[in-house]
């Protein structure tokens, strides 16, 4: 039976967060949903990959795992687990355990609702966050130049939980770093986007792999390219045949 919702997890080195976060996702999914998880191991130096293997011999059946050949980021991680899925639609998490898998039914709930019929894109938002001051002020800073410049109207377009559908992501232009602009393309696509409130945890094991540097400066450039390909592209022209 394929699913109905596959569950896609970027990690890069996170030997210590995968099999507790995969253990969660079973627990907020078994029994409510057909679901798969699928773990793309974005060139993990560490465990990361063997943690997998052995979370899912270990009674994880649900759980995919995906290997990337050299780090390409997490765009490209996202990318790679939705093409590879098998759910019509996805719910994404962070792989380092701050997102809580116990969310996810709330985004479905969110979808299923007749007032967001045709939405395809439902965004988690983080109201109480639990970072670092540094992570916090970079989000902030990120999140306030992306929403000002783009007026999506998305009050966090990095929190790493969503829900979207899966033929209308992988129809957007790709590139790296687009994991951060996915209400303004979805909107380009001619969809509405839908926050729904989520919990936030602190980071218990491993490391961080954002900055200041790499959430806000690396992405100027994109952001002035995805301005541009909202100016350039009008969504919902009607088409008929004579």
């Amino acid at each position: 039976m394929n699913p109905e919702i596959s569950v896609v997890v970027p990690v890069c080195n996170e030997v210590e967060n995968l099999a507790p976060l995969a253990r969660e996702i079973a627990a907020a999914l078994r029994g409510r949903i057909v679901f798969e998880m699928i773990f793309v191991d974005d060139g993990s130096t560490d465990g990361t990959a063997q943690a997998a293997l052995q979370a899912r011999a270990e009674g994880l059946t649900e759980l995919r795992l995906l290997r990337h050949s050299f780090r390409s980021g997490q765009s490209a991680a996202v990318r790679s687990g939705t093409v590879a899925a098998r759910g019509p639609w996805i719910a994404t998490l962070d792989g380092d355990g701050q997102n809580d898998p116990a969310d996810i039914p709330a985004l479905i709930a969110a979808r299923d609702q007749a007032q967001n019929a045709g939405v395809m894109l439902f965004m988690g938002n983080r109201v109480s966050r639990r970072d670092t001051w540094l992570r916090w002020l970079s989000s902030r800073i990120a999140n306030g130049v992306r929403g000002g410049m783009l007026g999506d109207g998305t009050p966090d377009t990095g929190c790493g939980i969503k829900l979207y559908h899966r033929e209308t992501f992988l129809a957007l232009p790709a590139f790296d770093h687009m994991h951060r602009f996915l209400p303004a393309l979805f909107q380009r696509a001619g969809s509405k986007v839908v926050s729904i409130p989520v919990s936030h945890r602190p980071r218990t094991r491993g490391s961080s792999k954002y900055g200041l540097h790499n959430r806000l400066w690396v992405g100027i450039v994109d952001l002035f390219g995805v301005m541009w390909l909202r100016a350039r592209y009008k969504a919902g022209l009607d088409v008929t045949e004579s």
